[in-house]
């Protein structure tokens, strides 16, 4: 029931995401992805109200497993990382918080390159 829960909401925040983003991008025009960016602090914004609805210790509660890793992970992953950064700093883990942020952002920049590289190669197509 747990894993059902948590489909059905990240099936309803993906789709959610794809319709948002796309409507923003085509609204705001240009490169720059408006779209990702507001459906990410919308994401992070949302899975703090809904964190403070359903603290921790209602980790198995149907609706805290569709909402939170389902629909607000399905809507951005972002959201996730965001609350296990304030989770660390919340229990006096600022260094672990801080290396969290650091070791995401470099290691998932270079894994989309490394991604795209080696995605390259074995298909020749180097336009990414």
């Amino acid at each position: 029931m747990s894993y059902l829960a948590v489909a059905a909401g990240s099936a309803l925040g993906g789709l959610l995401r794809f319709a948002l983003a796309g409507w923003l991008m085509r609204l705001a025009g240009g490169t720059f992805p408006w779209g990702t960016l507001a459906v990410n602090v919308a994401g992070c914004f949302a899975i703090g109200v809904l964190a403070s609805m359903f603290p921790p210790e209602e980790r198995g509660f149907p609706w805290r497993l569709f909402l939170l890793p389902g629909f607000c992970g399905g809507f951005t992953t972002f959201s996730s990382f965001g609350l296990e950064f304030h989770g660390l700093w919340r229990n006096d883990a600022g260094d672990k918080a801080v290396l969290y942020v650091a070791a995401t952002l470099v290691l998932c920049l270079l894994a989309v390159w490394g991604g795209l590289t080696f995605g390259a190669r074995i298909t020749g197509n180097s336009s990414n």
